[in-house]
């Protein structure tokens, strides 16, 4: 198994930021640096494989996801802002909703409500380098999907699944998913993707919602009652040449192993329809019970026959980091699932 990861995203660190009492408050900043290293040592403890570091890949990659226009604001976001304002963490004040606003802000505080919809998404000096080495690390562990390899894992930090192709928040900034997906493709790939993040991956929805070559699934708590909450029921099967190329598995709060393999079944049969060459896993461990941020009752133990199921499907498979907040058990949660592909 090939495992890649960037380690220049500890400067992106929402530890510095005033953390709520509530740990299920919505503005719980749960996406912290040291996630990275946790997944890391256990990965090494667990004798998975050598951790690599990814190949620089550009611009490229990303611009065939996310518009221009956003990606150069995120690039510049931090410097503009702390030349605006004189403060040191870039978080929006107020927000565009309903359709996109035809005029564009100038000012960088109308930026940040313009290409951000909620508040859990602050850049630090550091945002721009995490997000993109983080998207490297996808798109080099989908260049070794493309070269062969049968099983890559890219430890990617921040998430990503939640970052629409002009808008991000919910900790992503770049979503890697997307991004390695559609690099795939340009290689002539038929890509599944499977969310198993507690929250839906809404941005991946978006950018692949009207279109029939990628097929994307997810499993995921009810948006009726969690995060991203406008997005991710069962009845959006996704629109012109992408109808029924979208399928949303939206399980209710408290649901333990069982129901959550049930819907797993469901899903994996929707994938093994369309026949692809390769899938895409969106890995989220905050289905751990006790995640600070989930509602799902799975253990430890849960990640490894999780995994065990999908590799009945016999394909190659990327799986890309997303959430997972409960950091004692992290890394394990990491491990299992891993070692659950791994030997089927």
């Amino acid at each position: 198994m090939r495992i890649y990861y960037h380690p220049n995203h500890l400067a992106h660190d929402q530890a510095r930021l005033h953390q709520p009492d509530d740990p299920h408050s919505v503005v719980y900043y749960s996406e912290v640096a040291q996630r990275g290293p946790l997944i890391h040592d256990a990965l090494l403890a667990a004798g998975l494989g050598a951790v690599q570091p990814p190949q620089d890949f550009g611009l490229a990659p990303i611009v065939e996801v996310h518009r221009h226009e956003m990606v150069a604001f995120l690039q510049t976001a931090h410097e503009r802002f702390v030349a605006e304002t004189g403060r040191d963490v870039a978080l929006p004040e107020t927000f565009s909703i309903g359709e996109r606003p035809r005029r564009k802000p100038v000012s960088v505080w109308g930026l940040l409500g313009y290409y951000c919809f909620d508040i859990g998404s602050p850049i630090f000096a550091g945002t721009w380098e995490a997000a993109y080495g983080s998207a490297q690390t996808a798109v080099t562990a989908a260049a070794a999907i493309a070269n062969g390899e049968r099983l890559v894992y890219a430890l990617c930090r921040p998430p990503g699944h939640h970052a629409a192709a002009d808008m991000f928040g919910g900790f992503c900034y770049l979503n890697n998913t997307a991004i390695a997906s559609q690099w795939l493709v340009e290689k002539g790939q038929r890509i599944a993707i499977l969310d198993l993040d507690y929250h839906h991956g809404n941005g991946t929805q978006d950018i692949f919602y009207g279109r029939a070559d990628v097929l994307t699934c997810s499993i995921h708590a009810d948006p009726l009652h969690e995060y991203p909450f406008y997005w991710g029921f069962a009845d959006e099967y996704g629109i012109g040449a992408g109808e029924n190329y979208n399928f949303n598995f939206p399980l209710p709060l408290g649901t333990s192993e069982p129901a959550y393999l049930v819907a797993l079944d469901i899903a994996l049969r929707r994938i093994r329809a369309f026949v692809p060459d390769c899938l895409v896993i969106s890995f989220g461990a905050d289905t751990l019970q006790d995640d600070p941020v989930g509602g799902f009752k799975l253990t430890v133990e849960s990640y490894g026959r999780i995994a065990a199921q999908i590799t009945a499907l016999d394909l190659p498979t990327l799986v890309i980091q997303e959430g997972g907040y409960l950091l004692p058990q992290l890394g394990a949660c990491v491990v299992s699932f891993l070692q659950g592909l791994k030997t089927g």
